[in-house]
Protein backbone atom coordinates (compact mmCIF):
# COMPACT_ATOMS: atom_id res chain seq x y z
CA UNK A 1 0.00 0.00 0.00
CA UNK A 2 1.15 3.41 -0.93
CA UNK A 3 0.62 5.86 1.92
CA UNK A 4 2.29 8.73 0.20
CA UNK A 5 0.01 11.33 -1.02
CA UNK A 6 0.34 12.21 -4.58
CA UNK A 7 1.88 15.61 -4.97
CA UNK A 8 0.03 17.75 -7.35
CA UNK A 9 1.94 20.34 -9.30
CA UNK A 10 0.53 23.75 -8.52
CA UNK A 11 -0.01 25.94 -11.49
CA UNK A 12 1.57 29.37 -11.24
CA UNK A 13 -0.90 32.15 -10.68
CA UNK A 14 -0.50 35.80 -11.62
CA UNK A 15 -1.98 38.21 -9.14
CA UNK A 16 -3.19 41.32 -10.97
CA UNK A 17 -4.29 43.28 -7.90
CA UNK A 18 -0.84 44.81 -7.16
CA UNK A 19 -0.39 45.64 -10.83
CA UNK A 20 -3.72 47.48 -10.95
CA UNK A 21 -2.82 49.37 -7.75
CA UNK A 22 0.49 50.45 -9.26
CA UNK A 23 -1.14 51.62 -12.48
CA UNK A 24 -3.73 53.65 -10.57
CA UNK A 25 -0.99 55.38 -8.58
CA UNK A 26 0.90 56.21 -11.79
CA UNK A 27 -2.29 57.48 -13.42
CA UNK A 28 -3.07 59.75 -10.47
CA UNK A 29 0.51 61.05 -10.49
CA UNK A 30 0.33 61.85 -14.21
CA UNK A 31 -3.03 63.58 -13.84
CA UNK A 32 -1.75 65.79 -11.04
CA UNK A 33 1.53 66.76 -12.69
CA UNK A 34 0.14 67.45 -16.18
CA UNK A 35 -0.41 71.07 -17.08
CA UNK A 36 -3.22 71.97 -19.40
CA UNK A 37 -1.99 75.21 -20.93
CA UNK A 38 -3.25 76.73 -24.13
CA UNK A 39 -1.35 79.12 -26.33
CA UNK A 40 -3.47 82.23 -26.48
CA UNK A 41 -1.07 84.38 -28.42
CA UNK A 42 2.12 83.74 -30.28
CA UNK A 43 4.20 86.91 -30.47
CA UNK A 44 5.89 87.28 -33.84
CA UNK A 45 8.52 89.73 -34.93
CA UNK A 46 8.42 89.77 -38.71
CA UNK A 47 11.71 90.44 -40.45
CA UNK A 48 12.45 93.68 -42.21
CA UNK A 49 14.56 94.10 -45.31
CA UNK A 50 17.33 96.56 -46.02
CA UNK A 51 17.90 95.74 -49.68
CA UNK A 52 17.30 98.27 -52.42
CA UNK A 53 14.17 97.67 -54.48
CA UNK A 54 14.58 96.47 -58.04
CA UNK A 55 13.97 99.03 -60.77
CA UNK A 56 12.18 96.55 -63.07
CA UNK A 57 10.18 93.56 -62.02
CA UNK A 58 9.18 91.51 -65.04
CA UNK A 59 6.62 88.78 -64.53
CA UNK A 60 5.47 89.99 -61.13
CA UNK A 61 1.82 89.62 -60.14
CA UNK A 62 0.98 91.62 -57.01
CA UNK A 63 -1.90 90.46 -54.82
CA UNK A 64 -2.83 92.57 -51.80
CA UNK A 65 -5.01 91.45 -48.91
CA UNK A 66 -6.87 94.10 -46.92
CA UNK A 67 -7.69 93.84 -43.25
CA UNK A 68 -11.31 93.03 -44.08
CA UNK A 69 -10.33 90.17 -46.42
CA UNK A 70 -10.70 91.92 -49.79
CA UNK A 71 -8.22 90.97 -52.53
CA UNK A 72 -6.66 93.54 -54.86
CA UNK A 73 -4.84 92.48 -58.02
CA UNK A 74 -2.33 94.98 -59.35
CA UNK A 75 -1.52 94.10 -62.96
CA UNK A 76 -1.29 97.50 -64.60
CA UNK A 77 -4.73 98.55 -63.39
CA UNK A 78 -5.63 97.65 -59.76
CA UNK A 79 -8.98 95.94 -59.28
CA UNK A 80 -10.73 94.06 -56.50
CA UNK A 81 -11.33 90.35 -57.05
CA UNK A 82 -13.71 87.93 -55.34
CA UNK A 83 -12.00 85.07 -53.46
CA UNK A 84 -13.70 82.48 -55.67
CA UNK A 85 -12.35 84.06 -58.87
CA UNK A 86 -8.82 84.59 -57.59
CA UNK A 87 -7.35 81.42 -59.13
CA UNK A 88 -8.87 82.17 -62.53
CA UNK A 89 -7.59 85.75 -62.47
CA UNK A 90 -4.08 84.60 -61.53
CA UNK A 91 -4.14 82.05 -64.36
CA UNK A 92 -5.18 84.75 -66.87
CA UNK A 93 -2.50 87.18 -65.67
CA UNK A 94 0.23 84.52 -65.80
CA UNK A 95 -0.72 83.22 -69.24
CA UNK A 96 1.52 85.53 -71.24
CA UNK A 97 4.36 85.82 -68.72
CA UNK A 98 7.43 83.62 -68.60
CA UNK A 99 8.20 82.33 -65.08
CA UNK A 100 5.68 84.54 -63.21
CA UNK A 101 6.14 85.52 -59.56
CA UNK A 102 3.20 86.11 -57.22
CA UNK A 103 3.99 88.75 -54.57
CA UNK A 104 1.63 88.85 -51.60
CA UNK A 105 1.17 92.16 -49.77
CA UNK A 106 -0.79 91.23 -46.65
CA UNK A 107 -2.08 93.72 -44.12
CA UNK A 108 -0.92 93.04 -40.57
CA UNK A 109 -4.55 92.67 -39.51
CA UNK A 110 -5.51 90.32 -42.34
CA UNK A 111 -6.55 86.84 -41.31
CA UNK A 112 -4.31 83.86 -41.91
CA UNK A 113 -7.10 82.26 -43.92
CA UNK A 114 -7.04 85.17 -46.39
CA UNK A 115 -3.33 84.65 -47.06
CA UNK A 116 -3.78 80.88 -47.33
CA UNK A 117 -6.53 81.46 -49.91
CA UNK A 118 -4.00 83.31 -52.09
CA UNK A 119 -1.48 80.48 -51.73
CA UNK A 120 -4.15 77.94 -52.65
CA UNK A 121 -5.25 80.02 -55.65
CA UNK A 122 -1.64 80.26 -56.85
CA UNK A 123 -1.25 76.50 -56.53
CA UNK A 124 -4.50 75.92 -58.40
CA UNK A 125 -3.36 78.31 -61.17
CA UNK A 126 -0.08 76.42 -61.50
CA UNK A 127 2.12 79.21 -60.15
CA UNK A 128 5.01 77.84 -58.13
CA UNK A 129 6.92 81.04 -57.37
CA UNK A 130 5.33 82.94 -54.48
CA UNK A 131 6.90 85.66 -52.37
CA UNK A 132 5.80 87.80 -49.43
CA UNK A 133 6.41 91.52 -49.34
CA UNK A 134 8.03 92.93 -46.22
CA UNK A 135 8.23 96.42 -44.81
CA UNK A 136 11.60 98.09 -45.25
CA UNK A 137 13.51 98.58 -42.02
CA UNK A 138 14.21 102.22 -41.29
CA UNK A 139 17.77 103.51 -40.85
Amino acid sequence: MDFRRRLRAEEPEINFIPLIDLLLVILIFLMITTTYARFRELPLNLPGVQAEPLATRPGEIVVAVARDGRYLLDAGQPRFVAPTALADELRVLASGVQNPLVVIHADAGASHQSVMAILEAARTAGLARVSFAARSAGP
